[in-house]
């Protein structure tokens, strides 16, 4: 058994995540604090339990090394250095699990409970419970452009991060979301694809949908709308406000869905909900739309996730020339990097864009005449 444990309470209607510590039977007061700071800052519950998960693994590391927590604040700046590229190597061998396993932990894994570590770290600073650590100061220097603008630069001083893998994730198929809905048991989960396929929404805002209040019946759209009160945790990222328009055809069979459960959806208002067993009518989790992909997954062969379905909205809607602004308001990200990234064919277009226009100016130069 683990000493440190991620638990659950409820305040006035509020569910809070909590550090436990079952060998003193006490609540960790600091990292608590942090995660009630991170739910009172509306991110999403799987944000803030991935956050207590780092920290109780963190807790766990530096217990076994006999240091208190915020001690590591005092250590000189290489030993500091040296105790959390530790901690990430302590990851990277699955320490922090109670399972043996046959493979590493991935560098992107270890990369991410580090960070999180860290930003508890600099809540603590900020709130004035511990001194800065060395590992996360500033190089800072100030300089100008050629028409005298000052510009900061600044440079983290920790470099000591693995190299992640690059993330392959590429963009479902039109043909093989067809073979996807002809796979599906019911008309529910058909929709669901559809929805994915048609609004680029993720798959928490999707399962947030409330079809009493986030339907447009008249103009056939669909509202994400941010609550932190959804039965089902289902979260609008960022807290933030969307809307998307879905064809006439999936319109039609949306309504066809609500007419198949009507008795099921009478008594709830969540769009998406659970057809069988004791839960029936009760709103769809996350957890019961992965199993889903993975029924199917096993049914046809193809492996399609509601990421993949985002990243085919952002490559159809670029292809028929949506601009890049357009696409990254419509999938909610809040910087086009990000959307870039989404849009895998980049990179093709360019090496196409060269080659045409190469193939039209290169004359231009001259270079036959200098071979």
């Amino acid at each position: 058994m683990r000493r440190y444990e991620i638990k659950r309470t409820e305040d006035n209607g509020k569910k809070y995540y909590y550090i436990w510590d079952s060998e003193n039977y006490e609540i960790v007061l600091l990292p608590t604090k942090y995660l009630k700071h991170k739910t009172q800052s509306n991110r999403s519950p799987n944000t803030v339990r991935t956050t207590g998960l780092a920290l109780c693994y963190y807790m766990e590391y530096i217990s076994g090394k006999g240091i208190e927590l915020l001690k590591e604040c005092k250590l000189p700046y290489e030993e500091q250095y040296k105790h959390f590229v530790d901690f990430m190597f302590w990851i990277k061998e699955g320490q922090h699990l109670k399972q043996n396993r046959k493979h590493l932990t991935g560098n992107g894994t270890c990369n991410a409970y580090l960070r999180n570590v860290f930003r508890f770290f600099l809540y603590l600073t900020d709130c004035g419970y511990a001194p800065p650590l060395k590992v996360l100061s500033y190089n800072q220097i100030t300089v100008h452009n050629a028409v005298g603008v000052k510009r900061v630069l600044r440079q983290n001083s920790f470099h000591g991060y693995m190299r992640p893998k690059e993330r392959d994730v590429r963009a479902a198929a039109e043909d093989e979301i067809i073979q996807i809905l002809k796979a599906c048991n019911n008309c529910r989960d058909q929709l669901l694809f559809l929805l994915l396929a048609e609004t680029g929404f993720r798959i928490g805002e999707l399962l947030g949908i409330k079809y009493t209040k986030d339907i447009d019946y008249e103009q056939q759209t669909i509202s994400i709308q941010f609550r932190e009160d959804n039965e089902n945790e289902a979260r609008a990222k960022n807290a933030e406000y969307r809307k998307a328009k879905i064809s006439d055809d999936t319109f039609e069979f949306m309504l066809h869905y609500m007419s198949v459960y009507r008795e099921l959806l009478r008594d709830q208002s969540f769009l998406f909900i659970v057809l069988t067993g004791e839960t029936a009518g009760s709103p769809m989790t996350m957890e019961s739309v992965y199993a889903m992909h993975k029924r199917i997954e096993k049914k046809t062969g193809i492996k399609i996730t509601p990421h993949m379905l985002r990243r085919y909205f952002a490559v159809t809607r670029w292809d028929a020339g949506w601009p890049l602004e357009l696409i990254g308001q419509a999938l909610g990200h809040r910087h086009l990097d990000t959307t870039v990234k989404y849009l895998g064919v980049l990179d093709q277009r360019l090496m196409d864009a060269s080659k045409e226009f190469y193939a039209k100016h290169s004359a231009n130069y001259g270079i036959d005449k200098l071979l």
